[in-house]
């Protein structure tokens, strides 16, 4: 009896694996420390459930597979096609056996292109009682790069689907190669000016784009500039927003909107009143206070709001709003009811679960003039936000500001709530145990569901994008790696118990490189972590430039030289996710995760690791005579010099881009985020920019010591480079 029961949970658990694999769910993965390791039956029923995909026993998941089997016969086009312009795409065009069928494409452009039919000797299939045959087209390898449409037509009956043509290469990239370009990594928020309002804003950032182009900076890379909620309390983290889409208000300089300065003189009391009160907080190193500084911008652009618009002005927001469409509405009116309505407040799950709801219809005339305002601030950002690009390229910038894309978003957000219908429920994503972090990390966030994703033609993904890309001269993938796969985690389960869900890459970043080919855009695939092999090999084929840290590069041999490190890549010392570099010399992030007990093995133990690491990387930069001789095992090191000759050893190296983070110029040692923690253990992303004597504010650095000193020795390391690859190429 035993061995029939063992044998029946055998059965059922090898069905269970073929269903997941058939709905691109891993079951089995390898660890960061290269262990295979098997999924769980109850991790794969979560996530199945999660992708709607019934799995309670074996007659359920015999139904399910043969659903899946049947579903792409069962529909004349596929949902979307998406293929690369100059490689040929087949498309499977599904008919009742015998039928005839053509298909041709009308572009963007307007122009009509015919599909070539290709044999195809796949059997009939019997779907529903209708014996249904596949059809094969090709479709023209000429068709320009967009967003087209595809047609077929079956004897009468007619179908459409999106197809969109991507780049073969991403030519941004291309325009970089042979040379290469510094720039600043900063947090914006945390760089303030005598005229910030407690927090770095988006006049600050034009300014930081003119200060560090004229140091000869190519671009300035910040963090995600997402919204977060529409009122305070606001979340600390710009990786965790309410909408991808759209920018948070909280970036605002109030003063830099024209109006303002339209304002009566009580209107204009009122803002130099709150603008004081905020500005106080720029001279403190203590950290930084988002809802003070965005319930006072709130007041104040209120009061701006009311002001009345020029005739040119009117005109440039209502194209404005015509321009962002449903999407802009959609947001606008979540901000609105979210200022109303609580997170835990019933409407949410029920009258107001849905931008089309009876409910919401309503509220969309009650709440007008608030869902006016939301979408004016939004304007607003734009606005500022080109003021910023446009100050980055005339300080001599090639490239400008590089914008940040976060991962995902809040579950009780405003794409959560308005994007639900391509979102998975009931699993969050995060990554599985790896030595930023040994118990793993669950990031809160619903990842997108891959099948309605693509049911949507990926509109939501383009729109997402076509937003950031907008006044930008790059983009910043955050874990671009989720593009591929991400690790998703069932409602109830620890981050180590969740597995790997595939994605359609070849859609993803085909539409990211066109999206940023038309913006004239860099991409930078944020590639850290565990992935496969194939896949940084696939994004350089592509054109999308992959991240290097200087700690993070190393083979079974150790660090490996600069030599061998990516020409098509970001290279930098350190990440946010590390102290700044003196931190690190310090062991900070080590004496950080032991107090948080995040290790998993004695302190002294991680000490001496990263001590070991950190000296077998010096040993290379005095090896190129960046760094003199040790003195002695345990003599104290210089520390600006030993970070200085540390930004010289990466300038070493063929990479295209080279990140300076700011917060090495100024000296500063706190870590900006330890990864996998809450608020309650550690104050992530609330840590202003400050040096050894206390704040440094952007008025400060053109004449800091620091920054000078930093930007100048990677401005003459990267000479030096270009002079000697300059006499080599003509002895």
């Amino acid at each position: 009896m035993a061995d029939a029961t063992h044998q029946t949970d055998t059965e059922t658990s090898r069905q269970l694996r073929e269903l997941a694999a058939a709905h691109g769910v891993g079951t089995m993965f390898h660890g960061w420390d290269g262990v295979e390791r098997s999924v769980p039956d109850s991790t794969l029923r979560g996530v199945l459930a999660a992708l709607g995909v019934p799995a309670a026993g074996p007659d359920e998941m015999r139904r399910s597979l043969h659903e899946t089997r049947l579903a792409p016969w069962r529909r004349l086009l596929p949902p979307v096609v998406v293929g690369r312009q100059g490689r040929e795409t087949l498309v499977f065009v599904h008919v009742p056996h015998g039928s005839q069928v053509r298909v041709w494409i009308e572009a963007e452009d307007g122009s009509r292109h015919e599909a070539a039919q290709r044999d195809n000797w796949d059997q009939p299939v019997d779907v529903d009682g209708v014996l249904t045959g596949r059809a094969t087209f090709a479709l023209p390898e000429d068709l320009p790069l967009g967003w087209h449409t595809l047609f077929a037509d079956a004897q009468g009956t007619l179908a459409n689907c999106p197809l969109v043509v991507t780049p073969r290469r991403l030519g941004t990239t291309e325009a970089l190669a042979g040379r290469q370009n510094w720039g600043l990594t900063a947090q914006l928020y945390s760089v303030r000016s005598s005229r910030s309002w407690g927090i770095g804003d988006l006049a600050d950032l034009a300014d930081l784009a003119a200060v560090s182009g004229q140091e000869g900076a190519g671009f300035v890379l910040v963090n995600p500039l997402h919204a977060a909620e529409p009122r305070p309390p606001v979340e600390d983290s710009p990786y965790l927003p309410t909408t991808r889409r759209f920018f948070n208000p909280l970036y605002l300089r109030v003063e830099e909107i024209p109006e303002s300065g339209y304002l009566d003189p009580a209107g204009q009391a009122e803002v130099q009143q709150l603008a004081v009160q905020q500005r106080s907080a720029n001279s403190s190193a203590g950290l930084l206070d988002r809802n003070s500084s965005y319930a006072a911008k709130l007041a104040a652009l209120e009061l701006v709001f009311a002001v009345p618009r020029g005739p040119a002005r009117a005109r440039s927001f209502a194209e404005f709003c015509a321009e962002q469409g449903q999407g802009l509405d959609d947001f606008a009116l979540w901000c609105a009811l979210a200022e109303k309505l609580p997170p835990e407040a019933p409407e949410w799950t029920t009258a107001a679960s849905a931008p089309d709801t009876p409910y919401c219809t309503e509220q969309r005339a009650l709440l007008a003039d608030r869902i006016d305002f939301h979408r004016w601030m939004q304007w607003c950002c734009d606005r500022q936000l080109e003021a910023a690009q446009r100050s980055a390229r005339e300080s001599g910038m090639e490239i400008g500001v590089i914008h940040d894309l976060a991962v995902g978003v809040k579950r009780a957000g405003a794409d959560a709530w308005s994007l639900a219908s391509v979102l998975a429920r009931d699993v969050t994503v995060g990554a599985p145990p790896d030595v930023f972090n040994q118990q793993g990390q669950d990031w809160t966030q619903p990842p997108w569901h891959p099948g309605r994703l693509a049911e949507s033609g990926y509109a939501p993904y383009r729109d997402m994008l076509r937003t950031v890309l907008r006044h930008a001269g790059g983009i910043r993938v955050d874990h671009i790696l989720g593009l591929f796969r991400l690790w998703w985690i069932p409602a109830g389960a620890g981050p180590e118990q969740g597995t790997y869900v595939y994605y359609d890459h070849e859609a993803l970043i085909g539409i990211l490189a066109l999206e940023a080919q038309r913006a004239g855009a860099v991409v930078i695939g944020e590639d850290l972590g565990v992935f496969e092999p194939w896949v940084r090999d696939y994004l350089g084929e592509r054109g999308i430039f992959g991240t290097s840290i200087l700690w993070f590069e190393h083979d079974a041999d150790g660090p490996i030289p600069p030599e061998r490190y990516r020409q098509q890549c970001l290279t930098s010392v350190n990440t946010h996710d590390l102290p700044p570099t003196a931190g690190y010399l310090a062991g900070e992030h080590v004496t950080l995760r032991e107090s948080l007990g995040l290790l998993q093995r004695p302190v002294d133990e991680e000490h001496a690791q990263a001590a070991a690491e950190q000296e077998a990387v010096l040993a290379l930069v005095r090896e190129r005579g960046l760094l003199p001789a040790a003195k002695s095992p345990g003599a104290v090191r210089d520390v600006p010099a030993t970070v200085q000759a540390l930004y010289a050893f990466t300038a070493l190296a063929p990479s295209s881009l080279l990140g300076v983070a700011l917060v090495d110029a100024v000296g500063e040692t706190r870590t900006q985020n330890q990864p996998g923690t809450s608020s309650t253990q550690y104050p992530n992303w609330c840590v202003p920019l400050a040096g050894p004597d206390g704040p440094v504010l952007l008025d400060e650095l053109p004449d800091h010591p620091g920054f000078r000193s930093l930007a100048g020795t990677v401005r003459m390391a990267l000479h030096s480079g270009a002079h000697a690859k300059e006499q080599m190429s003509t002895e």
